[in-house]
């Protein structure tokens, strides 16, 4: 089985190509995916696949059906890009100004598209369902996964677990990362507005600073958050201060914008109740108040032990033991993490790393994959599906 996955995914290659360049040259933001929804269904039209769509909005399921009944198993793919002027040159760079696929999402549709050929094309050899997830927005708070659990669409069938994949430049291609339990951090978004009684710099005994709170609010909240849970993963940052003041102009109100990361859910909402109340408690020592708003965002991604362990072992049969690695934590969050408190799930890294080229990080205007990678995916996606359908026939 694994030769002819291997053969088929050899043989579709120049298709994988011609998949990954037409999505990476028309990048859409979350949630307006409209041209790219409509790409993936006729692409899986055109394989004789049931297709649904406007699900969640942009979001396109197909149903994919083996030589007999048994369990579903899903694989994912995200569709959105990002806001980033793309600064590469290749032939295929995007053409849609300052919107890039610089997370390898394009990759990540092509892989389950390419899963999809190699499965249609062995449609004979395995039992089951096989449904193909491509859901919009990951990049953007809800999350698209977080709506289409919501409305309840991984159903008629079930599925019995979930496989993800993302691009890590980190990893040479050809090498493959996983991690049993808790694998992506949860990400929150915090918004505070500080307020104070602005007015002329130099009359400071009329004036309660926003500004002057402000650097004691994130001095301290950073200083007494270190030492909250000392033992846990915890990240809390800052990104934005705005006081739009001038040199002479001391103003009303300052916005903060940052984050908030974890590993552990009850803490988690723990910190949603503490870090408002220490922050007002701060404000109020100086005089001043503070607005305080915690934007709920991605849960952390727990990957199922035993579903993990079966796609680890998949992918030492497909790759090669030697090309299989354990990933550490990271403090980066994915919306996959939603499917992962519904259902089993594994998320695992493909390597799209080129040996001895230049880094191309995630999130960059200079992001591209080796794209050999593509043939890898595919391949061990869809061996990684038949594996999974074939411990449950």
């Amino acid at each position: 089985m694994i030769d002819r996955i291997r053969a088929q995914a050899a043989a579709d290659f120049p298709d994988l190509l011609r998949v990954r360049h037409h999505l990476h040259t028309h990048p859409e933001l979350s949630f307006q995916e409209h041209a790219t929804a409509a790409f993936i269904a006729e692409e899986l039209r055109a394989m004789g696949i049931e297709v649904r769509t406007r699900v969640a909005g942009t979001g396109v399921i197909g149903l994919l059906k083996g030589n007999g009944e048994g369990r579903t198993i899903a694989l994912r793919a995200d569709m959105d890009a990002l806001p980033i002027t793309e600064a590469n040159g290749c032939d295929y760079r995007s053409v849609n100004a300052g919107v890039m696929h610089a997370c390898g999402h394009d990759a990540h549709m092509t892989c389950v598209l390419g899963a999809a050929r190699i499965l249609h094309a062995l449609r004979a050899e395995w039992r089951g369902t096989v449904m193909l997830v491509f859901q919009p927005g990951e990049e953007k708070i809800p999350g698209g996964a977080s709506l289409l659990v919501k409305e309840n669409a991984l159903r008629d069938p079930a599925p019995s677990g979930i496989l993800g994949q993302h691009c890590t430049p980190e990893l040479e291609v050809g090498r493959i990362g996983f991690r049993e339990g808790p694998f992506m951090a949860s990400s929150d978004e915090l918004y505070i507005t500080v307020k104070g009684k602005g007015g002329h710099a130099a009359l400071p005994e009329r004036l309660i600073d926003p500004i002057v709170i402000s650097a004691h609010l994130l001095l301290r909240l950073k200083a007494e958050f270190a030492a909250y849970r000392p033992e846990e993963k915890l990240v809390l940052a800052f990104g934005k201060v705005i006081a739009n003041g001038a040199t002479n102009v001391v103003p009303d109100e300052v916005h903060i914008a940052g984050t908030l990361r974890a590993f552990n859910e009850p803490l988690r909402e723990e910190l949603h109740a503490w870090l408002p109340k220490r922050a007002h408690e701060i404000c109020a020592e100086y005089g001043g108040s503070c607005d305080f708003e915690v934007r709920k965002g991605y849960p952390v991604l727990v990957n199922d032990p035993a579903l993990t362990r079966r796609m680890r072992a998949a992918a030492e049969a497909y790759m090669g033991k030697e090309n299989v690695i354990t990933m550490d934590q990271r403090m980066g969050s994915e919306d996959f993490a939603f499917y992962t408190h519904v259902m089993p799930g594994c998320f695992y890294r493909l390597g799209t790393g080129s040996p001895g080229a230049p880094f191309r990080g995630l999130h960059t205007p200079t992001f591209d994959i080796d794209e050999q990678a593509l043939g890898i995916g595919a391949g061990l996606m869809a061996f990684g599906a038949i594996a999974e359908l074939a411990q449950h026939a």
